[in-house]
């Protein structure tokens, strides 16, 4: 009795969650693509780790990332601590992510710094791929927003960066190297130009992780991963909570 009990109240739950969902996302379904899922996995690592959830209390007002998304970045970079080179955060928005980067970074004792790279003024780049987009998008964010996150942090290894990236500011890290970059813009072109830049400056075993990979808001991400994935050189997990990563192997 009580297992039909448990086993039925948790259905319940399920179609609640999945009315929620569907009522927020409904109009930008493409059916012939699209489905709502729930994961019937339930493992959460996050809530056995101590100084994520001590950063994630300070990041979580400063970004758009849901928790499940922000704890793969935090252990992703845990795995390529032992590669050279700095981090790349593009599209940063309010800081949470990159500042999530920052406070990982430290505590993993890594000589990097993370560059936050973000236009302040919305989502630049729109083209026809990007259907929810007109451009501007996300421009309620400001330097001195994330800047007050960092100090909340209490780190010191980040820089922020301000302008169209790679056109304004790439060229002030054109030398460096990168382990891991975040690529987090919401459009098609921007992110292919994002990656095209910073593909040969990351070494064997280094990370690209999209943001937006999968959502109906996002279809331009979703087309550049499919474009970019069977390329030599890489391997893609498409981590259908919102991420893709790419591997170099080559």
């Amino acid at each position: 009795m009580k297992r039909t009990i448990a086993r039925n109240g948790k259905l319940l739950m399920e179609k609640l969650i999945f009315q929620a969902r569907k009522s927020l996302v409904e109009p930008r379904l493409d059916r012939n693509r699209d489905s709502l899922l729930i994961s019937w996995a339930t493992y959460s690592p996050w809530l056995l780790d101590d100084g994520f959830q001590n950063c994630h209390s300070l990041i979580k007002d400063y970004t758009l990332v849901d928790l499940y998304r922000c704890y793969e970045l935090w252990h992703l970079l845990g795995q390529v601590k032992h590669l050279d080179g700095d981090i790349l955060e593009v599209g940063t928005w309010r800081g949470g992510t990159g500042g999530l980067l920052g406070r990982r970074a430290k505590e993993l004792g890594l000589d990097a710094t993370v560059y936050l790279c973000d236009t302040f003024e919305g989502v630049v780049k729109t083209g026809s791929s990007d259907k929810s987009y007109d451009g501007g998008e996300h421009s309620d964010t400001s330097a001195p927003t994330v800047e007050e996150l960092i100090a909340k942090l209490n780190v010191s290894n980040i820089r922020i960066l301000t302008g169209v990236f790679p056109e304004d500011t790439a060229h002030m890290i054109e030398n460096r190297k990168f382990r891991f970059c975040h690529i987090d813009v919401d459009v098609y072109q921007s992110g292919k130009d994002v990656l095209e830049w910073v593909w040969d400056r990351l070494p064997i075993g280094g990370l690209v992780v999209f943001d937006d990979f999968g959502f109906a808001s996002t279809t331009g991400i979703t087309k550049l991963v499919h474009e970019k994935e069977m390329h030599p050189g890489l391997v893609c997990v498409q981590n259908i909570n919102g991420h893709a990563v790419f591997v170099k192997t080559s």
